[in-house]
């Protein structure tokens, strides 16, 4: 089964309760995004958002776009995308649907699009050969991808892999054929250079960004989760200190963390 253990994990009731949370962090990449993708608004422009999440940049892409354009956001988690609808209902927006499906397998859909865009949505794919392939394949000619991923995890301290280490299982290696998936999966630039070429996009270009964003604890561990993610029942007071004394290192105020993010913005097109 295609991307069977994250299918999993982003349906599960626990997980996506807290990604709320963890947007204080995503959300702050949408501007580069967007201004990446430069869509022309009152334009007819047709385009997807892969791995669109709860939606926000699918919304504020449609809000971009005007009522002209249509925005479909795609993604395989199902209590996500009934988030996301939720969110474009209560904004009025009228111009962006959603659409549970997996695009490694399900592709982008009959009707071609002018422009895919992915906002740290595109590295949890088990086949990124295949599905960059399937994006490939429901673009017009011409037509663009643009996505953020995170630069590798050394330039993420944030990220709280390293001081949980010692306390989840490690990670099982992919099946035969299949690729390591997660957060870093496209940390690499040249990797993701050969993958985008090898599924026939060309003029493909990338911009390295560090930004640094203030927000809570929360935003980026939750010690609701620890026993989800993997940690045994008895040592998860221990797991808990660890994981605090690491988000302690980013603090500024009560209440208050100031994180380091790196990442990068892909532009590429289907020639």
């Amino acid at each position: 089964m295609a991307n069977e253990r994250e299918s999993k994990r982003w349906n599960h009731e626990l997980w996506v309760g807290e990604w709320p949370k963890r947007e204080r962090l995503t959300e702050a990449l949408t501007p580069y995004v967007l201004a990446a993708a430069d869509p022309a608004p009152h334009s007819e422009v047709r385009v997807c958002d892969i791995g669109c999440g709860g939606g926000a940049l699918t919304i504020a892409l449609a809000g971009a776009l005007g009522s002209t354009g249509q925005v479909v956001g795609i993604d395989f988690s199902a209590p996500l995308v009934e988030l996301a609808r939720e969110r474009a209902n209560q904004a009025g927006v009228s111009n962006a649907s959603f659409v549970v499906s997996d695009v490694q397998t399900g592709g982008l859909g009959a009707e071609p699009f002018d422009l895919a865009i992915s906002q740290l949505g595109v590295m949890f794919f088990d086949e990124p050969l295949a599905a960059f392939g399937a994006i490939r394949a429901g673009l017009r000619p011409g037509g663009r991808f643009v996505f953020a991923c995170w630069q590798g995890v050394e330039n993420n301290p944030w990220h709280t892999g390293t001081a949980l280490r010692s306390f989840v299982p490690p990670p099982r290696l992919p099946a035969p054929g299949k690729s390591p998936v997660g957060p870093f999966s496209l940390g690499d630039d040249e990797y993701v250079r050969d993958i985008l070429g090898g599924a026939g996009f060309g003029d493909v270009a990338s911009t390295a960004l560090e930004i640094t964003v203030r927000a809570p604890a929360s935003a980026v561990g939750d010690a609701s989760l620890l026993e989800f993610m993997g940690v045994a029942p008895e040592r998860l007071q221990e797991a808990e200190v660890a994981l605090d004394g690491h988000i302690a290192r980013f603090a500024v105020e009560d209440g208050e963390y100031e994180y380091p993010l790196a990442f990068r913005v892909y532009e590429a097109a289907n020639d």
